[in-house]
């Protein structure tokens, strides 16, 4: 039986936050240990996304906007705008430093952010790999048309498609949109699976789910939507050993996460180059 896993809501500055991963029902689906849907938010000019370089390892943060656009500055020295459809991969591994914020035209009026963030956990042998970014536009990425569904694979591989993103486990990350009555089947019976609703409705072995709800599948194998609407299907290859998390760092021990913390302390991170007047403390 699918299980519905209620997101926690949080107020940032402003900015509407709904978690749903880490879960206390599941802590990951598939590689993906967290998921947080940011916004729909609007701002007045002068206010929004506005966050100080912060550390990260053991992962991949993966950013995919629906509205609006985000700043990304690494200590790799990438310097970019995110906009809707494309695809911000950045592999933290061993360490990593980054910031979002936005460019002064995007903040300097009204302007409006709505997306996802997640963070992609690395297997245990890959997890201190070297730093690394990839930034793909949206023309750039798998499509699948149907005559009433249309497929944008962000991320891994399904349906015969492969996204342009290295991954360092099997996974798949797809924005779906789809008419009333339009039937579709889980890509890989055997990884875990999940669905959140962006807009619409769908049903699930009879029950109906709608904007916001996120689901968990168990032994069902499709879907369909009750009406139009648009989802974020995504799942992986099941992890049998969960790392930790301890705020932006995930690892296997936490004799290294506690490492990460006092070298975050101690200013051992590396720098965001054009971006190092300020960060976030521990």
């Amino acid at each position: 039986m699918a299980t519905h896993l209620v997101a926690k809501e949080h107020d940032l500055g402003g900015l509407t936050v709904r978690r749903v991963l880490p879960h206390m029902q599941k802590k990951m689906v598939g590689p993906f240990i967290f998921f947080d849907h940011m916004g729909p938010t609007e701002f007045a000019a002068g206010q929004g996304i506005n966050v100080r370089p912060h550390p990260h390892i053991g992962l991949s943060t993966l950013t995919y906007l629906f509205t609006g656009s985000i700043l990304h500055r690494d200590s790799l020295g990438n310097h970019l705008e995110i906009f809707p459809g494309d695809v911000n991969w950045m592999t933290a591994g061993k360490g990593i430093v980054h910031s979002e914020r936005e460019t002064f035209e995007v903040r300097a009026n009204k302007h409006a952010i709505d997306g996802l963030q997640c963070w992609v956990a690395l297997p245990e042998h890959m997890a201190e790999l070297e730093s690394s970014f990839q930034h793909v536009k949206k023309q750039l990425l798998p499509t699948l048309i149907r005559e009433d569904i249309m497929m944008r694979l962000i991320v891994g591989e399904a349906y015969g498609m492969s996204a342009p993103i290295k991954t360092y486990s099997p996974m798949f990350y797809l924005d779906i949109a789809a008419c009333a009555g339009s039937a579709i089947d889980l890509p890989d019976s055997q990884q875990e699976t999940a669905v959140y609703v962006i807009t619409g409705e769908i049903e699930i072995a009879g029950q109906v789910y709608t904007k916001g709800d996120f689901v968990l599948f168990d032994d069902e194998s499709a879907f369909s939507f009750v009406q139009p609407g648009r989802v974020v299907l995504l799942g992986g290859d099941r992890f049998e050993k969960v790392p930790h998390i301890t705020w932006n760092f995930v690892g296997y021990s936490k004799e290294r996460i506690n490492q990460a913390i006092e070298d975050w302390r101690a200013g051992k991170f590396p720098a965001v180059p054009d971006d190092n007047k300020e960060f976030i403390p521990f």
